[in-house]
């Protein structure tokens, strides 16, 4: 019996000895294998083109990024509104025995007097666009506000007043009565813009101040969106997340190139951004006027189907139909008939009902422009003066 315990005793210590003597042997082994390094895996690094090393925490100019963000963040805001909404009753908020006569009655009576509005917020971005305190903005950001708080990078607030808003864009621009000039964003030129060119956005998702995020340019003339009446949106997968809207758009000048607004919630990287040249018109018409013109022809238009060209008698792939001329209208005046094919404005090619929508719409009040149009299997240049859009 005790030759048994002293023969396990030795038996365990000896699987002990063993065990650790094969940890001593792996480790010694792993301390001398090698790090692994790119070649070793078979990666050889390759230094992009235009692009410096940047040390974390160095104060280094020739990081365009750190630039843009140096010189643009200074004139973005955050936009925090309070509306007072209409609300239901409070006696139709709590009725357990929902709308028996004599409970209604007697709920509405307990219930009488109390408020029924309710307060909501919401949470934007902006851009300065002038120093004596103008701010460009989403229209959806300040809808409906009764009170609006600017607050600034150095974290100053102020309230802001609306000065004009275009519901049919999406923009807005408020007021700010500032003590000191303020620091203003430069605008671009959004039709240079290429697709694959860096884009860059500042603004404050979630209410995270001054946040920026890196992109590009995913696509231009963006229509069909369903987002605005006038729709060509810069398409970007630079982060674009809910407070966002109203704050820029930038290319890596530093320049704003569109005004962010929308972003497709389903899917991942695809968000939408207002032209910078198509914000410049509408808010030169909104500080001065404090509403938006438009150019009007006086047409009903839709895309052309090989069905259509044939009723027609259209030889032609692309275009937009004319489908209605309004009595009294510019268009009716130049002679211009439905089946009519638009196939430019100006010598610009027009592909898309809202393309011609949007250039016409852009078009100075009164200027005549020339139209080419296809009827039947004649090519006609028809000249039209541009109205005023009815308000309607």
């Amino acid at each position: 019996m005790t030759n048994t315990r002293w023969f396990k005793a030795l038996t365990l210590a000896l699987f002990a000895l063993m065990f650790f003597s094969l940890g001593v042997y792996i480790h010694g082994a792993f301390m001398r294998t090698p790090a692994a390094t790119p070649a070793s895996l078979g990666v050889i690094p390759v230094a992009s083109p235009n692009v410096q090393a940047v040390s974390a925490g160095a104060d280094t100019p020739e990081n365009p990024f750190v630039r843009v963000a140096a010189l643009v963040t200074p004139s973005v805001v955050n936009i925090s509104t309070v509306s007072t909404g209409k609300g239901r009753p409070p006696s139709e908020l709590f009725r357990p025995f929902g709308n028996d006569p004599y409970f209604r009655d007697f709920f509405d009576r307990f219930f009488e007097g109390m408020p029924r509005r309710r307060q909501q917020s919401s949470l934007g971005s902006g851009v300065i666009i002038d120093k004596s305190g103008l701010i460009l903005t989403n229209n959806h950001v300040i809808k409906d506000a009764d009170e609006i708080t600017v607050k600034f990078a150095d974290k100053q607030e102020l309230k802001g007043k609306v000065v004009g808003v275009d519901p049919k864009t999406d923009l807005a621009v408020i007021r700010v009565s500032a003590k000191q000039e303020l620091p203003v964003a430069a605008l671009g030129d959004s039709d240079a813009l290429r697709v694959g060119e860096w884009a860059i956005a500042i603004g404050n998702p979630f209410g995270l101040d001054h946040t920026l995020t890196v992109g590009v340019v995913s696509a231009t003339g963006r229509s069909e969106v369903g987002i605005a009446a006038y729709e060509n949106f810069i398409q970007t997968d630079a982060s674009i997340n809910p407070g966002n809207s109203g704050g820029p758009l930038l290319n890596i000048r530093g320049e704003v190139i569109g005004i962010n607004t929308a972003i497709v919630a389903s899917g991942q990287g695809i968000g939408f951004a207002i032209p910078v040249n198509m914000v410049r018109k509408v808010v030169d018409d909104l500080v001065k006027k404090g509403k938006v013109t438009r150019g009007w022809l006086g047409i009903g238009i839709q895309p052309l189907t090989p069905e259509l060209a044939k009723s027609f008698g259209l030889q032609a792939e692309e275009g937009i139909l004319i489908n209605q001329v309004m009595p009294g209208s510019p268009a009716e005046a130049a002679g211009l008939k439905t089946g009519d094919l638009v196939q430019s404005v100006d010598g610009k090619g027009v592909k898309e009902p809202r393309q011609l929508q949007r250039i016409i719409a852009e078009t100075d009040i009164g200027k005549t422009v020339e139209i080419s149009i296809l009827r039947g299997k004649e090519q006609r240049a028809v000249k039209v003066q541009v109205r005023e859009a009815p308000a309607s």
